[in-house]
């Protein structure tokens, strides 16, 4: 009996990202970009329930999804996987290039953010999809799939991987919560990640650049 060939990963986390931020979009573009029934009701929640020691935790939570230190994951990842500088600009490479794809979907969409009287943290442009969400997502995505492969079978790998998961979802609640975004911003950013951190992944095995460094190789 032949074997069914293994779809990789990679590839999986493509098309569901795909079809996620499709379905996203397609929702609430036929809204017309207006917030929809779950994105009135998490920030309606959100804005009823801010104590000043939360707010103040969020914002410094909202903080590491932007600027330098997804970088930093993202180069952390680089060198996790090949251990050499020019990985790491690889890493950082791929990063950068979904901020730039984001950016450019944001700005087709052009969907406004939340009444900016509920505010509860500075933000400027258009919202969908949320940038933060994206960067957060992608950084430890990458970062996820370097530690996976290379730090071995014990549990350690699987606690760093659910610590990165964690974080990540945790600065896209934040976006909500703080009123700068839709929670469908958030969703499409999620959808988003996993599609284009999927897609070059995919692309990498498929032109043999995506496997880790074993010992002893050099490269």
């Amino acid at each position: 009996m032949p074997l069914t060939p293994r779809v990789h990963p990679a590839a999986i986390a493509t098309v569901a990202g795909l079809l996620g931020f499709a379905v996203v979009t397609t929702v609430v573009a036929h809204g017309g970009w207006d917030a929809v029934a779950p994105d009135a009701a998490a920030h309606a929640w959100s804005v009823a329930h801010r104590p000043d020691a939360a707010v103040t935790s969020a914002r410094a939570l909202t903080a590491t999804g932007t600027g330098f230190f997804p970088y930093l994951l993202a180069a952390l990842a680089g060198w996790i996987w090949r251990r050499r500088i020019r990985w790491s600009a690889a890493a950082m490479a791929v990063l950068a290039c979904g901020q730039g794809v984001r950016a450019l979907v944001l700005a087709l969409a052009a969907r406004p953010r939340p009444p900016a009287a509920d505010w509860a943290a500075h933000a400027d442009g258009f919202s969908f999809p949320s940038g933060h969400t994206t960067t957060s997502a992608m950084a430890a995505g990458l970062l996820a799939v370097a530690v996976a492969a290379r730090a071995g079978r014990g549990r350690g790998r699987w606690a760093a991987v659910a610590a990165l998961g964690c974080w990540a979802v945790s600065i896209g609640l934040t976006r909500v919560y703080l009123g700068v975004h839709w929670l469908t911003d958030v969703v499409a950013g999620w959808a988003f990640a996993a599609a284009w951190l999927g897609g070059c992944v995919w692309v990498g095995v498929g032109v043999g650049v995506a496997a880790p460094r074993r010992a002893g190789e050099r490269g």
